[in-house]
């Protein structure tokens, strides 16, 4: 958009704009006069507008498409026809080759500085082809005329490059638009599950690389140690960000987005060459250290390593089962080192909470009463293998107090913690009220 001076800075189209400077032009018998001569050197003017581009802006030159360079002839050919045909007295139009271009640049991510830098190096060839046309015509007011089409120039340069970033900034918006839709479809289909005889599935597979064989996948789960904070878009787009920016430097495969206030990755990689060649390391080996250079901020769970995409949503639900077993001071968690015992609390404990047996309570309240303490000696007991003595040295006490704080835990419950087994039920049920 320009501005149009006489009406108090209000905004105009830049077609209302040349057609202004053209008016101008037309009474000083520049349009349509000179469009002949334009005709004559308009092949010369093109030559010399592509030569300069190519000459001044390195990034035509360093681009690896074939089709780049044939096409900045062809659009350097179509300005000189557009002005050729707005000097002999046509109306400014839409500019459709300059959106063309710029729907092209877009998709191969071309630089938007580079190809508007292009068009201020034109202005200057285009200008003095436009000037020494004029000229060419010996008109009676020759300042007038060389001013006039000095500012027809310099507002043609505005309106294209107004357009050409118009259309990549738009253009650029839609394919990542469609790129997002694409991924978001894939990320839900492969978490979901998927019949493997729907021919539309198999062919989405298919095209993003899902299908391929000897490839091993993963799931990882992250959030931040405060729930909460996953509400907020910024703080998501952070975790993916630093996700990606992790796996980036290596051959890991990532997509990632977000599912249930989660960001979620599939995660795959080769496991071997051929069948002929040894296979890679384990997955989840090569992810877990860079896992944790996420930070202390967000807590993380990773899946077992899986065959193929059919087991993607096994791998999702035991992500998310490890999920919710990190904490600050454990904070990436991997299915496959979880003991068994925590499983089984974190599967039955909906379960036994509602059913626990009358001691367990008065354990509780105990307990509570004496500031975990009894809990504590349980599992320090357990973790010195039952030894009366290791269990005083962990916590710093006499082995007495041990003994004593053991006895009492029998007295309240009726279940001996120098036995096996029900120390190990004393054990499950401290744990389903504590966890």
């Amino acid at each position: 958009m320009t501005v149009d001076s006489s009406q108090s800075g209000r905004l105009r189209p830049p077609g209302d704009t040349l057609a202004g400077l053209l008016a101008s032009l037309r009474q000083l018998g520049v349009v349509p006069g000179a469009a002949k001569t334009l005709a004559g050197t308009a092949s010369e003017a093109a030559a010399t507008l592509r030569d300069t581009i190519l000459a001044e802006e390195p990034a035509f030159r360093a681009s690896g498409n074939p089709d780049l360079l044939p096409e900045v002839g062809r659009h350097v050919a179509a300005q000189t026809v557009s002005l050729r045909r707005l000097f002999a007295g046509g109306a400014p139009d839409d500019l459709a080759f300059v959106r063309e271009l710029a729907r092209m640049l877009a998709e191969q991510h071309f630089p938007l500085e580079a190809f508007l830098h292009s068009y201020r190096i034109g202005h200057r060839v285009l200008s003095r082809w436009l000037r020494d046309a004029a000229l060419a015509m010996r008109p009676k007011r020759a300042d007038e005329a060389i001013s006039a089409v000095a500012d027809f120039a310099i507002a043609y340069t505005e309106a294209i490059s107004t357009v050409a970033t118009s259309e990549y900034v738009a253009h650029t918006r839609r394919v990542a638009e469609a790129a997002g839709d694409r991924k978001t479809e894939l990320l839900s289909l492969l978490l979901a599950g998927y019949d493997e005889s729907d021919p539309r599935v198999a062919q989405i597979l298919k095209r993003s690389g899902y299908l391929e064989q000897r490839q091993t996948y993963s799931v990882a789960v992250v959030q931040s140690v405060h729930p909460a904070e996953m509400a907020s878009s910024a703080r998501a787009e952070r975790i993916v960000a630093a996700l990606a920016d992790l796996i980036a430097p290596t051959s890991i495969r990532l997509l990632v987005g977000m599912r249930e206030q989660l960001v979620v990755a599939v995660l795959s990689a080769r496991r071997r060459q051929s069948g002929w060649t040894a296979p890679q390391a384990i997955l989840t080996e090569r992810l877990l250290p860079r896992l944790q250079l996420l930070g202390p901020a967000v807590l993380v769970g990773l899946s077992s390593d899986h065959p193929s995409t059919a087991f993607v949503p096994k791998a999702f639900t035991e992500a998310s089962v490890a999920l919710s077993l990190a904490h600050v001071g454990n904070r990436v968690v991997r299915f496959s080192d979880l003991p068994l015992r925590d499983l089984l609390i974190l599967h039955g404990k909906p379960h036994i909470q509602a059913t626990l047996p009358a001691w367990a309570g008065v354990l509780r309240l105990a307990d509570d009463k004496a500031g975990g303490a009894l809990v504590e000696t349980l599992q320090a007991f357990a973790a010195s293998d039952m030894n009366v003595q290791a269990a005083a040295r962990h916590l710093r006490r006499h082995p007495n107090t041990i003994t004593a704080r053991l006895n009492r835990i029998k007295e309240l419950t009726g279940r001996d913690g120098h036995r096996y087994h029900e120390l190990g039920e004393l054990l499950l049920a401290a744990a389903c009220w504590k966890s």
